[in-house]
C-alpha cells in the first residue's frame, strides 16, 4: 500500500508539471492600464512611480506595482522567463512570492546605473536588497523558486538549463502563497515588460513523504 500511495503522488506531480499555468486565469493585484495576454505571453506597460518596499533604509513603504498571481499551498517549484525594455534606474521585472504586505520576495532583473542586475528583495516587515551585477545586457532571464517546508530557494538561468542559486530565505510554511510575474518602475514614467513560460510544479510534502516511508 505504501508503494502504491507514493506512486500515485509521483504521477500527480508529473501531470501537474506537464502543463504551464494559464496567465489569463490569474488575478491582478494593481492591474496596469495596458497589457495583453496571448499564447502564454504577458506583455505589460509597467506604470511609472510604482514599487514594492517596506521601511528599511529609505523610510517609506510602497505596495503598488502590477502583480499577476495565482495562489498555491504546499511545496512547489515555480519558473518564469522575463525580459524588458528597461529605461531608467530601478526599472525591474521578475517573479514575486507573497504571503501578505509584510512578507514577500521579489526577484528578477533590475536596471541600476546603466547596468543589468539580478536583484532580490526579501521583506519580513522590513525589506532588504541584494544584487548580482552583470557586465553585459541580456535579452531575457529565467527565474526559478523552490519552496520546501519553511524555506524558499531562488535561482536564475540564462538558458533554462543551468541554474545558479542566489538566495535562500525563510517563509512561513503550511500557508498559501501568491505566485506570479511582477514589475515596477520606481524612478521613471514606465517601460514595457514581457513574461512567458510561467509554470508551477507541485512537490510532494517532505514531512508527509517521510511519514509514508515509515508507516
Amino acid at each position: 500500500m505504501k508503494k502504491v500511495i507514493l506512486s500515485v503522488i509521483a504521477v500527480v506531480a508529473s501531470m501537474l508539471s506537464a502543463n504551464a499555468q494559464s496567465l489569463d486565469k490569474m488575478q491582478w493585484f494593481n492591474e496596469p492600464e495596458s497589457y495583453s495576454i496571448k499564447g502564454g505571453v504577458l506583455e505589460m506597460d509597467v506604470p511609472g512611480q510604482t514599487d514594492y518596499w517596506r521601511i528599511a533604509h529609505y523610510g517609506f513603504t510602497v505596495d503598488d506595482g502590477p502583480f499577476l498571481y495565482a495562489t498555491y499551498g504546499g511545496e512547489f517549484e515555480a519558473k518564469i522567463k522575463v525580459s524588458g525594455d528597461y529605461k531608467v534606474r530601478f526599472d525591474q521585472a521578475g517573479m514575486m512570492i507573497r504571503l501578505d504586505h509584510e512578507n514577500y520576495v521579489k526577484f528578477g532583473i533590475e536596471f541600476v546605473d546603466g547596468k543589468f542586475n539580478i536583484s532580490t528583495v526579501v521583506t519580513h516587515h522590513t525589506s532588504d536588497w541584494s544584487v548580482i551585477q552583470l557586465q553585459d545586457p541580456i535579452p531575457y532571464l529565467w527565474l526559478k523558486a523552490v519552496r520546501r517546508l519553511d524555506a524558499i530557494e531562488i535561482y536564475y538561468s540564462f538558458d533554462d538549463k543551468e541554474y545558479t542559486m542566489m538566495r535562500t530565505l525563510w517563509m512561513q510554511d503550511n500557508c498559501p502563497l501568491q505566485v506570479g510575474p511582477v514589475a515596477a518602475c520606481p524612478d521613471g514614467q514606465g517601460f514595457k515588460a514581457r513574461f512567458s513560460d510561467f509554470k508551477v510544479k507541485h512537490l510532494p510534502d517532505q514531512r508527509r513523504v517521510e511519514w509514508l516511508k515509515n508507516n
